[in-house]
């Protein structure tokens, strides 16, 4: 197929044989016909074996940040990349972390004396199952200590759960607390749990979630079964990356440049009561031996007896968490190839490769799928087909601690970053299935569309589109929220975002995530890989190549008017007499009508022929800013890290998307004394935009 392929594109340059002319966003006529054979030569260069070949090296063993199997992968990714003939840079930082998983013990001490499990057991047909380095569950950023006590259940262990817990009268001070997962955070369960009195936290993935209520269980199934237990990291600091250094990269200690530390015993957010998950094989011991009162019926979880809200004196477990914590090295790997004619301004797709245990779907999926992605691209380079701007591929660690490793090289490039960065792609767990979907930045949506009309779907005639879309005219396209690498991208800097892939069942932080799991339930044909790695090339490939950097500067308007009716009915649920955010809702009328202008012109531009370079080196310039107006260096009142005013990671839950993340946080503390100031802000920002894209108008024009 590949050398066909070849040999009719050979044979269309030497006969003179003339391609219909394209249409691409960005691009003039006959850069888009070039464009459209470029992808198609990438699309047949893909190489669908390399992505289990890679995935297979990768999750051989687990390998937690920190641990000497996750130097070797990170070894491994350099090597790879550097035999595709990519410029390969590591970049060290020493980050404040949990040194390991310690020491720790869960036992009922009363009316009987019993340990409980605290790691999956060994399945027989899963020679993964028996690896010698894994380990039990634990939380990173527990704090430390032996408690025995009485037990109370919180529910989800969110914010109105502990209310209603105090609304009840139940006293948590002194007492050990049992939360599900599910609802937040899981650094929020524990905050909170400190916060009422509690003296230490169990956290247990309920059957009602992921359990036997569900469906089939694991081995039999992909859901998780009585001794599936879900990993994962409890910082909760008001910022995102690592805890000692917000705003500053956390260079190594001994760096030549000096980064002031803030001292652990002063920062908030670093856990003192001992935390651990189990699973719910476990937790029922605990459960069904509690006697109180009955939990409110939407408390109530799939074990087969009624949950109580207390044990009572008659029921007592010891918690026991020892857990170091002190400087870890982390190393990024970001591999570049250079750009053509502009390699000043970059494309960066990422994704973590630190994991909990194999990491086999989350996340190493996306990582196995960015090498192949590399040798690709490099195979295109070598034959003389390299991107007009520079495409950067990047490998971060310690994400699973707190989205450290990419929030620290944000940080270190703030200002190349703020000049330079077309769009950054995050890939996480991206070929966890074969489902694909995306969130985006308001600029990026069309261009993620556009591309999956052009990848046919596994083991289908329809496109990827259209199995995305379904029966509707166009697929749900999500917002950012929290929880993975383009946090400090989009919310700290402002660099258009997206976060993308195929996702599918997970036994999510469990140490079951291996590449038996990945072949019986997440893609046994392993040719989503291929796929995904096509359909984002494709995005890759237009971002680097068109004249005019893509983006749908109309979907801006488009999207804050349904925002700003989402914010407004919020806010009259506690404020009836509200009359609007007047001020946004008139500079938005603006907004929209500037950016059709400014499109029209664009559009125009390119199609007079040949647009002329030194003009559209100018117009990219001033593309590249636009996003910059909603980057408000005052920041958020919840945590001015988070310096946009269009998204942030919600604050309570840590993971949803908060679109205008400054009036959301009004409305979920039910304030109305800063909803002026927000109108004056929002504004500000979207009639800013307005004027940028007037000044570019009259620049085209």
């Amino acid at each position: 197929m590949k050398n066909t392929y070849l040999l009719t594109f050979t044979f269309a340059l030497l006969s003179g044989f003339s391609v219909h002319a394209q249409t691409l966003d960005g691009f003039a006529k006959n850069s888009a016909t070039r464009q459209k054979q470029i992808e198609n030569q990438f699309k047949e260069s893909v190489d669908f074996s390399r992505f289990k070949t890679h995935l297979s090296t990768i999750t051989e063993h687990p390998h937690v940040a920190g641990s000497e199997a996750n130097e070797k992968v990170k070894d491994y990714m350099v090597s790879t990349m550097q035999k595709a003939g990519w410029e390969v840079k590591v970049y060290p930082y020493d980050v404040y972390l949990t040194k390991g998983q310690g020491e720790s013990l869960i036992e009922l001490v009363y009316p009987i004396r019993k340990p409980l499990n605290q790691q999956e057991y060994i399945i027989k047909d899963n020679p993964f199952s028996y690896h010698p380095e894994l380990k039990k569950g634990w939380n990173a950023f527990s704090g430390s200590g032996d408690v025995t006590a009485q037990v109370v259940y919180a529910n989800y262990g969110t914010k109105a759960d502990f209310e209603k817990l105090k609304e009840l009268g139940i006293d948590l001070k002194g007492k050990i607390v049992m939360a599900r997962y599910g609802g937040n955070f899981r650094g929020y369960k524990a905050k909170f749990a400190e916060e009422y009195g509690a003296a230490g936290l169990i956290i247990f993935t309920d059957p009602a979630d992921a359990g036997f209520s569900r469906g089939l269980v694991y081995p039999e199934g992909f859901l998780f079964n009585d001794n599936s237990i879900q990993r994962g990291s409890l910082l909760t600091v008001d910022w995102t990356g690592d805890p000692l250094t917000p705003f500053e990269p956390a260079l190594p200690l001994d760096s030549k440049t000096k980064v002031k530390r803030l001292d652990p015993k002063e920062v908030k957010g670093l856990h003192t009561i001992p935390v651990t998950p189990i699973s719910y094989g476990s937790a029922q011991e605990i459960l069904e031996k509690m006697n109180g009162k009955p939990v409110p019926a939407a408390w109530q979880g799939g074990l087969p007896f009624t949950y109580r809200l207390e044990g009572g004196p008659d029921l007592l477990v010891r918690l026991k968490v020892e857990q170091e914590r002190g400087f870890v090295r982390a190393n990024n790997v970001v591999a570049t190839l250079k750009g053509a004619t502009h390699p000043d301004e970059w494309i960066i797709l990422g994704c973590h490769y630190d994991a909990w245990a194999f990491g086999s779907t989350d996340p190493n999926s996306g990582t196995a799928m960015l090498l192949s992605m590399t040798e690709t691209l490099g195979k295109l380079a070598s034959q003389g087909i390299r991107p007009s701007r520079s495409i950067m591929i990047a490998h971060w660690d310690a994400e699973e601690h707190g989205v450290i490793g990419s929030t620290e090289w944000v940080e270190q490039f703030r200002d190349e970053l703020n000049a330079k960065a077309v769009a950054y792609i995050n890939l996480d767990a991206a070929v966890g299935g074969r489902n694909f979907g995306a969130s985006a930045s308001p600029t990026l949506k069309k261009i993620i569309m556009d591309a999956a009309k052009e990848v046919i779907y596994p083991d289908s005639t329809k496109t990827v589109y259209e199995i995305w879309a379904g029966k509707s005219d166009e697929p749900n396209i999500g917002n950012l929220g929290g929880g993975s690498d383009h946090i400090a991208f989009y919310m700290h800097v402002g660099v258009p975002s997206i976060n993308g892939g195929a996702g599918g069942p997970s036994l999510y932080h469990t140490n079951y995530d291996d590449m038996y799991f990945y072949e019986k339930f997440a893609d046994p044909s392993f040719k989503m890989g291929g796929t995904v790695e096509q359909l984002i090339g494709i995005i890759a490939l237009r971002l680097a190549n068109a004249e005019l950097i893509p983006y749908q500067l109309t979907r801006y308007a488009k999207d804050l008017e349904v925002h700003f009716d989402n914010a407004e009915k919020g806010v009259k649920g506690f404020h009836a007499d509200f009359k609007g955010f007047e001020k946004s809702r008139s500079a938005i009328a603006t907004l929209k009508e500037s950016a059709a202008t400014l499109e029209s012109r664009i559009n125009a531009f390119l199609e007079s022929g040949n647009p002329d370079s030194k003009k559209s080196a100018i117009i990219n310039k001033e593309l590249l800013n636009f996003e910059k107006s909603f980057i408000d260096s005052k920041g958020m009142y919840f945590g001015s890290w988070y310096r946009s005013l269009y998204a942030s990671t919600d604050p309570f839950s840590g993971y949803a998307s908060w679109v205008l993340p400054g009036i959301q946080y009004e409305i979920e503390m039910r304030s109305k004394d800063r909803l002026q100031e927000w109108d004056d802000r929002y504004s500000a920002a979207i009639l800013d935009l307005n004027r940028k894209m007037d000044e570019l108008s009259k620049k085209i024009n």
